[in-house]
């Protein structure tokens, strides 16, 4: 099977369409359109749907996954010759990662950002819910991915992180204005709270605790991690803030503290390039992170 043809399947669906893909490869639109009829010929099946952005068929995610292992594979090959990473001009690797929207706030980027001084790296991150990610990790969509999944899936190996723990937390003034009697299940079944979004089950699951009925409560929409926080800290509502986010000024409501375990997956496939951005990983969330 043709490498580039692959990689050409790979770059639209990063991309999201034909125009954009033909942009980077620095090809014609009609280029690219051919690369992807001659493969979908050569497998006998259609590798994207044609939608507004492109997805992936089942035979596309596989040409991805391939794409995506044959670029890193020659990256960790040219630096084993001593040709890579010391060179000015050497060729770049796309590193697509997987992380949930509070670890990315509190701890991920420092990794990052140490592994890319050292290798000539373009990282893209997708972010999603703890428990969804590992799907873009079984797709091909990434190639590692943080996740709260202790099973990995298929093809990946699996490195136990730490804990994320949350803390239910509101300002001294919502605390008076909703709970000048205490944090009683009447007063948690009126009094309002931030929700990330609609795939967030944290504060559900907080509530639940309290026995109180999480749907009947109203909720304000805030699905950005820092944004979140601070809408807690503004007073909008209580919320569930990751530890190293909970900051003077903010009071408890009370137990219980949720504690999310997190896992590092990654493909199982030897290369000392995702390996030294999974070292750099652990070495983070062990500072950050509570242990297991």
């Amino acid at each position: 099977m043709d490498a580039q043809l692959a990689a050409t399947v790979a770059m639209v669906i990063d991309e999201g369409s034909f125009d954009a893909a033909a942009r980077r490869l620095h090809v014609t639109q009609s280029a690219v359109s051919q690369r992807i009829k001659s493969i979908e010929q050569q497998i006998g099946r259609a590798v994207v749907v044609r939608s507004r952005p492109v997805r992936a068929t089942e035979a596309g995610e596989a040409l991805v996954r391939l794409a995506r292992q044959v670029a890193l594979l020659e990256h960790d090959a040219v630096t084993a010759f001593g040709l890579g990473d010391a060179a000015p001009d050497s060729p770049r690797v796309r590193i697509p990662l997987a992380v949930n929207a509070d670890s990315m706030a509190t701890w991920f980027l420092p990794p990052l950002a140490r592994v890319a001084r050292q290798h000539p790296i373009d990282v893209d991150l997708h972010r999603d819910d703890q428990d969804y990610t590992a799907r873009m990790l079984e797709s091909g969509e990434v190639m590692a991915a943080v996740t709260s999944e202790a099973e990995p899936v298929g093809g990946s190996a699996v490195t136990p992180l730490g804990v994320l723990e949350y803390r239910a937390m509101a300002t001294a003034a919502y605390m008076h204005d909703w709970f000048p009697s205490g944090v009683t299940a009447d007063a948690l079944a009126r009094a309002p709270f931030v929700d990330f979004d609609r795939r967030d089950t944290l504060q559900q699951g907080w509530l639940r605790a309290r026995d109180v009925d999480p749907w009947q409560v109203p909720r304000h929409y805030v699905p950005a991690s820092h944004d979140f926080s601070e809408a807690v800290r503004l007073g909008l509502g209580w919320g569930l803030i990751p530890a190293p986010h909970v900051s003077e000024g903010l009071v408890e409501l009370g137990e219980p503290r949720i504690r999310v375990p997190l896992y590092w997956q990654q493909w199982n496939l030897r290369s000392p390039l995702l390996d030294a951005i999974a070292e750099e990983v652990a070495a983070e969330a062990a500072l950050v992170l509570a242990p297991m």
